[in-house]
């Protein structure tokens, strides 16, 4: 275990530099063309809740996707995190979205003492786009290392009745050939970049 730990731990260090390297007109770029190809996708085109993470300077763009969310009529729900534990909450729109909070790791977040609905109280989620550090096109995933992902995704199946769909959103960049997995390690339906 403490080999596959350090393994990971290498690949986050060696991909934090990458990503550091990516100018953010590139990143910018690739945000604006992974949202057209993610609204191509039928998996998209028919979810009705979708959950979105808000992303940081260092990821995929969220916001063109939020918008877009909002624009066609459907629900959005945002990763809330409360020490160990991440649930999803409802956004209500692009207004919510602006006044929300940075917290101290400088990412947006609903407050905690804040009432809003969550994502399995008045039904299921269709879609769930995931953040990451680094992807194989075949779906395996390499997240941040604190397991909320994770967690949340197997509440997710205890929960719902139909598997939602796990897409992934990437720059060009965080594409590795193979990536340390464990057998918890959930695989993704898509792995999205802008090639």
């Amino acid at each position: 275990m403490a080999t596959m730990k350090s393994l990971k731990d290498a690949l986050r260090k060696e991909m934090s530099n990458i990503i550091l390297n990516i100018t953010d007109e590139e990143k910018a770029r690739q945000s604006s063309r992974i949202f057209e190809k993610l609204k191509a996708l039928p998996q998209y085109q028919n979810s009705k809740r979708i959950s979105v993470y808000l992303s940081t300077k260092n990821e995929i763009d969220t916001t063109l996707i939020l918008t877009d969310i909002f624009e066609k009529g459907k629900e959005v729900f945002i990763p809330r995190c409360d020490g160990k534990v991440m649930e999803m909450v409802k956004l209500s729109s692009m207004n919510d979205y602006e006044k929300l909070p940075l917290t101290k790791w400088n990412f947006k977040q609903p407050d905690i003492s804040e009432a809003r609905e969550n994502a399995f109280q008045n039904g299921e989620l269709d879609l769930i786009l995931l953040p990451g550090v680094a992807f194989t096109y075949n779906g395996k995933r390499l997240g941040h290392g604190k397991g909320y992902y994770d967690k949340f995704l197997e509440d997710t199946f205890q929960k719902q009745q139909k598997k939602p769909h796990l897409i992934a959103i990437a720059f060009n960049e965080q594409i590795k050939n193979d990536i340390p997995t464990t057998e918890r390690d959930v695989i993704l339906d898509i792995v999205l970049t802008e090639k």
